[in-house]
C-alpha cells in the first residue's frame, strides 16, 4: 500500500520576537469582511468575542496601520469592516503562502528519500 508524503507547514509574520500575523488572522479578517462583524466572525470560527477584538486590537495596533475600522450602532446598526491596508495584507499574505507551496512541491528529493 502506497502511502502519501507530503511536506506540511505553517508560516507566521513575526513582529520582533512577537507572532503577529498568520492564517488564524488572516481567517478572522476574511469572514470579517463576509459577515461585516467581529462577534459573527468569531462564531464562525468557534471563539469568543473577546478573543476576536483582542487580535482585531492587536493588527490595529501593531501594524503599519488598521486592518478594522468598527461604526457604532444607530438607527442603521453598527458593523465593521476591513481597511485597504487589511485587504491587501490578506492578499500578500496569500501570494507568500502559494509561493511558498511552490517552493515545498518542488522539493521532490526529500520526499522521494522518505
Amino acid at each position: 500500500m502506497e502511502k502519501e508524503i507530503r511536506i506540511h507547514f505553517r508560516h507566521w509574520v513575526y513582529i520582533d520576537e512577537m507572532k503577529f500575523f498568520g492564517p488564524g488572522r488572516v481567517e478572522l479578517l476574511e469572514l470579517i469582511q463576509e459577515t461585516g462583524s467581529i462577534m459573527k466572525a468569531a462564531k464562525a470560527m468557534g471563539m469568543s468575542y473577546k478573543k476576536a477584538w483582542a487580535m482585531v486590537d492587536h493588527m490595529n495596533t501593531y501594524g503599519r496601520q488598521p486592518y478594522v475600522i468598527t461604526h457604532k450602532g444607530g438607527q442603521q446598526g453598527g458593523g465593521t469592516e476591513l481597511t485597504e491596508t487589511g485587504k491587501s495584507v490578506i492578499e500578500a499574505y496569500k501570494k507568500l503562502t502559494a509561493r511558498l507551496q511552490e517552493i515545498v512541491a518542488a522539493e521532490k528529493e526529500l520526499l522521494d528519500l522518505i
